[in-house]
């Protein structure tokens, strides 16, 4: 049986090893990299101040009057990134990917140094048609080598990218190439097949997309969503390989909300959403609010339409492509996130007791002079923590801003936004509910006359 004596020196424990994790790890220097300059003032959500509710991000260019010089094909929307540039050359399509250490910022206030391919992780999305034929260079820019493996395209052996098995690692500092028709259309991922646990974990990971030769007389909102889990020590800004459970920070397109741009449809239009996980370790459960889905498609290939079922949750495991399709008929901004209770907080720790329904009157200040800037935690429930001080460069409970105040969902979480109209590419702005449409405290009357003692 545990004491409150007890269960309260645990608490200063874990809290004490935290603040002392936290403060090593922003005493961390990246050994190829000079120390970041301090923070400027006025100090923000992980700038060791109390939070500051973020932001969304947006406006941004996101779908209608994208084109592809010479290509029939609409192209695919990665939100918070962007696709390869090719070239034709005699009829090939030439692509250079370059992987690299890339900075990358998560989230307002989370910086981290990460390896990806072009500047950026995810890499950057691969788009072409099927039949075409493919001549992709592989720059090695990272301190070890590398390869790149095509994760569910059908292609020659010995373009497969296992280093060892099918190829040479490509040494730092070099280049190669790989050449391939691609034989079918469908969405595939791509990423290294060398010391694939530290590479993948840095971000080494990517989508590609090869679109039918006939294009489909719709037009489809189509989109492309990389699940991804790190563990990022509080005020670290390297991501930890070794990690195979306690993962706290979950992402889309390697951003957690509220980072993610919103993915946008008008009222009756086909949207396609794209869903890759090259993850570590955990599957995802990724649940749409509003709305009712088919899953079409895999990295496999198309699902017959006579297995296809309606559903509101896919689950997405490691290694996979989820692809749903469905018709945008509610107007609103929707939740689409992972189910995951633990994948939708940003930088949550757990290495505390569970202080539910402890009684801590006058507990804070008198640890606090044993362990400065303690705080208990989670003493009647996690929904008030977003006002923690927090060590540079973490966003632990950063929540976002909504129309009816803080958001307090994180990481692998977005809003899809469908409106009767658009105006151009950028986003909506919150929905604006028809009087009488939204949830509010009920009156005496409301009460009485239903009958509800409250």
């Amino acid at each position: 049986m545990i004491d409150r004596r007890t269960m309260l020196m645990s608490s200063v424990a874990a809290s004490a090893a935290i603040l002392a994790r936290a403060k090593l790890a922003a005493a961390q220097v990246h050994q190829h990299s000079p120390a970041p300059a301090p923070a400027p003032a006025p100090k923000g959500p992980g700038q060791g101040s109390a939070h500051k509710f973020v932001a969304p991000v947006g406006p941004g260019k996101l779908t209608k009057g994208r084109s592809v010089a010479g290509e029939s094909y609409a192209p695919v929307v990665m939100p918070n990134g962007r696709t390869l540039p090719f070239e034709k050359r005699g009829g090939v399509k030439v692509f250079h990917i370059i992987a690299e250490p890339v900075k990358h910022e998560i989230a307002a206030g989370l910086e981290i140094e990460a390896w990806g391919y072009n500047g950026m992780t995810p890499g950057p999305l691969i788009e072409c048609v099927e039949g075409d034929k493919l001549r992709l260079y592989v720059t090695n820019k990272l301190p070890e080598a590398t390869s790149v493996h095509w994760h569910g395209v059908l292609l020659p052996n010995g373009m497969d990218g296992v280093a060892g098995l099918t190829q040479k690692p490509i040494p730092v500092g070099k280049t190669f190439k790989y050449e391939f028709t691609m034989r079918h259309a469908g969405t595939f991922m791509y990423h290294p097949h060398f010391d694939e646990m530290t590479q993948i974990a840095l971000g080494m990971v990517g989508m590609i997309v090869v679109h039918p030769r006939r294009a489909p007389a719709r037009r489809v909102r189509d989109y492309s969503l990389m699940a991804h889990e790190w563990m990022i020590p509080i005020g670290s800004r390297r991501p930890d390989p070794l990690a195979m459970s306690d993962f706290n920070v979950l992402t889309f397109n390697s951003k957690a909300f509220p980072g993610t741009e919103p993915l946008v449809a008008e009222l009756g239009d086909l949207v396609r959403i794209r869903l890759g996980n090259l993850g570590p370790m955990d599957h995802h459960p990724i649940h749409l609010h509003g709305h009712t889905f088919e899953v079409v498609e895999s990295d496999g290939g198309l699902v017959p339409r006579s297995a296809r079922h309606p559903d509101t949750t896919v689950l997405v495991p490691v290694g996979a492509v989820r692809v749903i399709e469905f018709v945008a008929d509610a107007p609103g901004d929707w939740a689409f996130h992972c189910h995951m209770t633990h994948h939708v907080m940003n930088q949550m720790g757990h290495a505390t007791p569970n202080m539910i329904g402890a009684d801590t009157r006058g507990v804070d200040a008198r640890v606090g002079r044993v362990v400065p800037g303690y705080m208990t935690m989670g003493a009647t429930g996690m929904g008030d923590m977003h006002h923690m001080d927090l060590p540079a460069n973490s966003i632990s409970m950063v929540g976002g801003k909504g129309p009816f105040g803080m958001i307090d969902m994180g990481g692998m979480f977005t809003i899809l936004k469908v409106r009767k109209q658009l105006a151009g590419d950028s986003d909506p702005g919150w929905y604006e509910h028809p009087a009488g449409t939204v949830a509010g405290e009920a009156s005496a009357d409301e009460l009485a006359r239903d009958g509800i003692k409250a």
